[in-house]
């Protein structure tokens, strides 16, 4: 099913393609652990950005491979491209609408041991 979604000010709009109950990874890196963000990882062709693409601004570190999307009105981060998964995207599942998401799975990931962890990440839904 297609879950809309979007940051606070409703500027960046976008729809994601995943089941009604969600299986997302709750990391404790640096970024994640301060955002509390819940990652839903998809392929591309199961993302649509509907609108507020001039309302992006990015922001990379480290090794520069994820790209941190973040609106440049109100600061959230509702997606951006991981480096675990630099081919589609994480959707921050606290970003998603009300009405179609029926429950969600959350698993703890050690983001901060990065390397070590990264293929027990879940696959995209």
């Amino acid at each position: 099913m297609w879950h809309a979604g979007g940051c606070h000010c409703g500027r960046v709009r976008f729809e994601v393609e995943a089941p009604a109950h969600l299986s997302v990874a709750d990391c404790n890196c640096s970024i994640c652990a301060k955002s509390g963000f819940l990652h839903l990882i998809v392929e591309k062709a199961r993302f649509r950005l509907l609108s507020g693409e001039d309302s992006l601004t990015l922001y990379q570190f480290n090794t520069g491979t994820a790209r941190h999307l973040f609106c440049k009105v109100c600061g959230v981060k509702s997606f951006y491209v991981p480096r675990s998964f630099p081919e589609g995207y994480s959707v921050n599942a606290r970003c998603l609408d009300g009405g179609t998401v029926t429950g969600m799975t959350v698993q703890p990931f050690d983001g901060r041991e990065w390397e070590k962890n990264v293929a027990h990440l879940a696959q995209p839904s």
